[in-house]
């Protein structure tokens, strides 16, 4: 894998947008893919087009994010509290606080692989053989990498790590690439790359050989194809699983370089290709919300997005993607985000304290 450590914005003036309004975009984008997505979920073209003709807009009459919204809010608290320094035991350990061992009823809406994880968490195993069940090649971590990305703008190599992290606890093998791949090209795209730069983010830092790399580079070859071409490309004919890592990934990477970047034409591609639609738009919105910026976003779209509804993660309800964007935003001279005191739970009081990365000592808030 060649080395993208890091990627220099565009010199020619500093970057236009700045890192708020890529930041903004890439969750909200992330957000308003997945809402638009989920009707379509498990879904043939044909059957897509049989039930709305071609998806141009909201379908649901309520419309919201998923477990991948839900998931992404959760991914981005976790940096925002712990930084560069997290861990597998910081995200074993709010895997156990905000999901599998609360009393708030059944796990709602989410896939296979967080299902397996939470019943090895739940037997006592910890990352990583709690990530070791059926499904460890799911896109689940695909779905919330982009805050990875985000938080490590420019720096495609630690975004990837960061989500590899993240994902020791759920995922393995190809889950995980498929994690790091999107980290990486949100990470890029959020220092202004160009689209085959965000491309070979993505493909740098996962192995050349594997299906993850096999399939993105099959899917944006025949991007200037267009949307039948790209889902032939990769789609396994008959397959009976819609959350394919290398599937899913390759599907948005696909949308977004056929759009080239545009983000109205890469999210609407990613829907009407069904299969795991909504991740899929998903992954497509955040690269895309990321080059382009929020307001790149039609404001149809982003109007009806609003908090966490904690449908799938009953913790995340109240939680929305532009406060855990603007929480992920580089402050300070150094650019360098130093950990956040932000509650993990919206009912949550702040911390009184957090630990420095530094010298691991504790500090008092002022």
């Amino acid at each position: 894998m060649a080395s993208t450590a890091r990627i220099p914005p565009d010199p020619a003036s500093g970057d236009p947008l700045g890192p708020r309004a890529r930041a903004r975009g890439a969750l909200l984008g992330l957000a308003v893919g997945d809402a638009l997505g989920a009707p379509a979920e498990n879904m043939k073209p044909s059957e897509i087009r049989a039930a709305w003709g071609r998806i141009t807009g909201y379908v649901a009459d309520r419309p919201a994010g998923t477990d991948d919204t839900e998931y992404a809010i959760f991914s981005g608290l976790l940096l925002a509290r712990h930084g560069s320094a997290l861990t597998p035991a910081h995200v074993e350990a709010a895997w156990h606080e905000l999901i599998a061992d609360r009393a708030d009823g059944p796990f709602r809406g989410a896939g296979f692989s967080e299902r397996g994880t939470l019943e090895n968490l739940r037997r006592g195993l910890a990352a990583p053989i709690s990530a070791q069940h059926r499904h460890a090649w799911s896109d689940g971590l695909a779905m919330r990498a982009a805050p990875a990305g985000v938080f490590a703008a420019g720096r495609p190599d630690e975004a990837a790590r960061l989500a590899a992290v993240d994902g020791s606890v759920s995922h393995d093998g190809e889950g995980i690439h498929g994690g790091r791949a999107v980290a990486a090209g949100v990470a890029a795209a959020m220092a202004g790359a160009q689209v085959a730069t965000v491309v070979a983010s993505a493909l740098a830092v996962v192995p050349e050989d594997s299906w993850t790399a096999r399939s993105l580079r099959r899917a944006v070859t025949a991007a200037h194809l267009g949307e039948r071409a790209v889902r032939s490309a990769v789609v396994i004919g008959g397959y009976p699983w819609t959350d394919l890592a290398p599937e899913a990934v390759a599907l948005a990477f696909g949308a977004y370089a056929a759009a080239d970047g545009d983000f109205e034409q890469a999210v609407l591609m990613a829907v009407n290709m069904g299969r795991d639609a909504d991740t899929t738009a998903a992954v497509a919105g955040a690269l895309a919300g990321a080059s382009r910026g929020v307001g790149a976003i039609p404001e149809r779209w982003a109007a009806a997005i609003g908090p966490a509804r904690g449908s799938c993660l009953p913790a995340m309800a109240g939680h929305h993607v532009l406060d855990i964007a603007d929480l992920l935003t580089p402050r300070g001279e150094d650019g360098e985000d130093a950990p956040s005191t932000v509650p993990l739970r919206a009912d949550d009081p702040p911390p009184d304290t957090f630990v420095l990365a530094a010298d691991d000592t504790t500090e008092a808030l002022a």
